[in-house]
């Protein structure tokens, strides 16, 4: 699929500089450095986009001491600090934090009237494609050292290291790595329709397409047969690949695919799914013209949203 990595927070290019990952500490301290800042995994932005900061700005006192390397940029080291330990004044609706409708926005004194830290699923679609991947591992990153802060082997509290992209136990000497999870989302077609669900909890109106988790010892193709079949009782024959979107809420990688459906008959498991329906293209191009009486587009962003859409275009090759 030659557009496969148009998809949000996919294809920025971000260089890495896994060398300079064992010198992370002294690169924080270069003047030239520079550093993205996220708020219970929200980012600073402003108006131009992702905000990046000097590493003497004095916002990051308030930041937590261990820093993340992402890679380089221009020339220069590009670091995430956490700022969850800060707590706004002034903010009134915690509630909404990490929701799917949080449009709260919380305002660092050290920046007065200035940028605002903002949920990431709201201005995914602002961000440039290095914007976004920056963002994406930061926030992938955090959420996973905040999880795993203790050795899995012995249980000890285990230090960061690397630049943030590992773990060391000193106790019993383990090393633990950043891990992502494989989750399949299936463009499943039969004939001119294509199998839409929602999940209990969704906003009204909202649907998407299935997916689930990739289990161990599973192919994607596999995976993809066994989640639709458990969800909607569809049956799948041929499985291809499309593209893939890291997704860091909390530490996703969407793996897109297309199958060919070899039943139409939905019966869904209520524990999985609120509802499923086959819908036509021509009904799908009323959806993503605000015009379908039920269904609203899935979110702009999201891999689901990509998929229908270049669907709907005949693009995906």
């Amino acid at each position: 699929m030659k557009i496969a990595e148009t998809v949000t927070f996919a294809g920025g290019g971000l260089d890495r500089a896994a060398e300079w990952r064992s010198t992370a500490a002294d690169r924080a301290k270069h003047a030239d450095s520079r550093v993205i800042v996220l708020w219970q995994g929200k980012p600073l932005m402003d108006d131009a986009g992702l905000v990046m900061l000097p590493p003497d700005h004095p916002i990051l006192d308030d930041a937590a001491p261990d820093w993340l390397m992402l890679g380089r940029v221009d020339g220069a080291a590009v670091f995430a600090a956490d700022l969850s330990g800060w707590t706004p004044q002034d903010d009134a609706d915690t509630g909404a934090l990490n929701s799917f409708m949080d449009a709260s926005l919380q305002v660092h004194p050290a920046l007065p009237g200035g940028p605002a830290f903002s949920e990431l699923r709201g201005v995914m679609t602002r961000l440039t494609p290095l914007e976004a991947e920056l963002a994406a591992t930061a926030r992938a990153m955090f959420m996973w050292h905040g999880s795993h802060r203790f050795c899995a082997n012995c249980g000890t509290a285990s230090d960061l290291a690397m630049g943030g992209w590992q773990r060391n136990c000193q106790t019993c000497e383990r090393h633990h790595f950043p891990r992502t999870d494989p989750v399949v989302i299936m463009l499943i077609t039969h004939g001119n329709s294509v199998l839409v669900g929602r999940s209990p909890g969704w906003p009204e109106r909202m649907y998407s397409l299935l997916a689930g988790f990739v289990e161990p010892g599973e192919a994607l193709e596999a995976a993809v047969r066994r989640e639709v079949f458990e969800e909607s009782g569809v049956r799948v024959g041929n499985v291809r690949y499309l593209a893939s979107q890291p997704w860091p809420f909390p530490a996703s990688l969407m793996c897109g695919m297309a199958g060919e459906a070899t039943s139409r008959d939905i019966t869904i498991d209520p524990a999985e799914i609120e509802d499923a329906r086959w819908v036509t293209r021509e009904e799908m191009a009323d959806v993503f013209a605000g015009q379908h009486p039920d269904i609203n587009p899935a979110r702009k962003g999201a891999i689901a949203h990509f998929l229908l859409e270049n669907w709907l275009a005949d693009r995906l090759g």
